[in-house]
């Protein structure tokens, strides 16, 4: 059913052409095998079943970068914070093992078969590394040289989420291999609404159980699972599928939506019309639903983004839609208080704006303080300021100084530059993907003015997200017709 909509090469010809059937692979897989057995009669079935899942899509990464992207960014999307069932001095996240997994594929291969691949930087590559070379520096200052365990842990998995990045620049050579992230980014984000959706319409008791039950894998198990506006459980619950915060989980479906709006005109299509329509409508319900105003601008910004540059027609679709998640929201009985607490965000009058003001004054504090190298990632070294703010331009600036905030705006303004100046060249297929990777960015920009989550080294998925699609415009553009 899945090919209907897919329009990708046989998995199993690239599995035949991997060259599975070489011994040291045989030994490890029996190895491997061997020890699902001892799972199983040491700690139980659960645990062996997935063992040995782990183990056929570690297998399947190692083999194929497609799948390898295909599974980067279903965890992005479909289980963020998932890690490991087990500790080994550290509990890496399946996020991180993947990312370092494809990673490893693409770099071997380039060393094997330098005859047929090349190192693929981009135009952004060396001053991304020099951006990244600025976190670290920040690091190190400030925490005096040696940085703490928790930190230091986090640090790396944010420097693997930029570096995806290149992953994506390197792995992404052909029109096949775009069409198919985009459709796994576009249909694992439709899963994603759908499944916040489906929690959403729970009572709230068995949403709570089922997210708990996620505790296994990393996943909380106490304090706020369950989300509600201004924290009352007794007002408006908030949709937030397994992405843990509702703000956060906003920000990646309007950054989805981007790339699927880009879509619902283009001549070729990445996915049948009828579906991506659906799409969208189960990533706007669930965008609304959230209650996270930074998304909604960042939905709004990437629509009007597209409808100036492109596609005329979509206004006519943003007011049509807007009547109907009107009429919806009366039909629920949503209506008032959802216009309330838009006017409450606008005004600063709500507790959750007044935090953020308080918010952006101690981060000015502490630019202020530390105007060139930032605090790094640790906790403030003053006892009168608090790190974290909910913007990342603030957050850079506090973390990295305003020559990180300037090396910051520098790539992302290239970017544009970059991809604005190879519209012109795009086919009548790749145009609308080039855009869909512009408006994605352009909404989590958006986003990013009141919402800290595409620079968080907690969220690194949302790192992984940003610099991903970044990645994906970059790659768009090198593709040869």
């Amino acid at each position: 059913m899945l090919d209907k909509y897919l329009q990708v090469a046989p998995i199993a010809d690239r599995w035949r052409q991997s060259g599975a059937q070489s011994s040291p692979v045989v030994a490890a897989t029996a190895l491997a095998l061997g020890g699902i057995v001892g799972m199983v009669t040491a700690f139980g079935p659960v645990y062996a079943v997935a063992g040995l899942l782990a183990l056929v899509l570690g297998y399947c990464i190692l083999t194929s970068t497609d799948i390898g992207l295909a599974t980067v960014f279903a965890i992005i999307t479909l289980l963020p914070f998932g890690t490991l069932p087990f500790k080994a001095i550290i509990t890496p996240n399946f996020l991180t093992l993947a990312l370092l997994g494809l990673m490893l594929v693409w770099i071997v291969r380039l060393l094997v078969r330098s005859d047929a691949y090349d190192l693929r930087l981009s135009p952004l590559g060396l001053p991304l590394l020099g951006f990244l070379g600025l976190t670290f520096f920040s690091l190190i200052l400030g925490a005096g040289g040696l940085p703490d365990s928790l930190t230091l842990h986090n640090y790396v998995k944010f420097v693997l989420a930029i570096l995806f990045f290149f992953t994506i620049v390197n792995c992404i050579r052909t029109h096949a291999q775009a069409r198919l992230v985009l459709q796994v980014v576009i249909l694992c984000g439709g899963l994603a609404a759908l499944l916040g959706l489906f929690l959403y319409v729970l009572n709230d008791q068995t949403t709570l159980r089922v997210l708990v039950a996620l505790g296994r894998i990393g996943y909380p198990t106490s304090g706020r699972v369950v989300r509600y506006v201004e924290d009352d459980p007794g007002g408006l619950e908030r949709a937030i599928g397994t992405s843990v915060d509702p703000n956060s989980f906003g920000g990646m479906l309007a950054l989805v939506a981007a790339l699927a709006g880009a879509q619902l005109f283009a001549a070729r299509p990445v996915l049948r019309q009828g579906l991506l329509v659906s799409i969208m409508a189960l990533l706007v319900i669930t965008i609304l639903l959230t209650f996270s105003r930074a998304a909604l601008v960042g939905l709004i910004v990437a629509a009007m983004y597209l409808a100036t540059l492109r596609y005329r027609r979509l206004w006519w679709v943003m007011i049509g839609g807007g009547l109907a998640v009107a009429i919806l929201l009366i039909g629920l009985g949503m209506a008032e208080e959802f216009a309330q607490r838009l006017t409450d965000g606008v005004q600063f009058r709500d507790q959750a704006q007044q935090m953020r003001l308080a918010e952006y004054q101690n981060a000015i504090n502490i630019i202020a303080r530390y105007p060139l190298f930032g605090i790094g990632f640790g906790a403030a070294p003053d006892i009168d300021l608090v790190a974290g703010v909910s913007s990342i331009y603030l957050a850079i600036a506090q973390r990295l100084g305003l020559l990180g905030l300037a090396a910051f705006v520098g790539i992302i303004g290239a970017w544009f530059i970059h991809t604005w100046q190879s519209l012109r060249q795009m086919t009548v297929e790749r145009l609308p993907w080039l855009l869909g990777t512009q408006a994605g960015l352009a909404a989590a920009l958006a986003v990013g003015l009141a919402d800290h989550y595409f620079f968080n080294i907690e969220f690194s998925h949302m790192v992984a997200l940003f610099w991903g699609c970044a990645g994906l415009g970059m790659a768009i553009t090198s593709l040869q017709d």
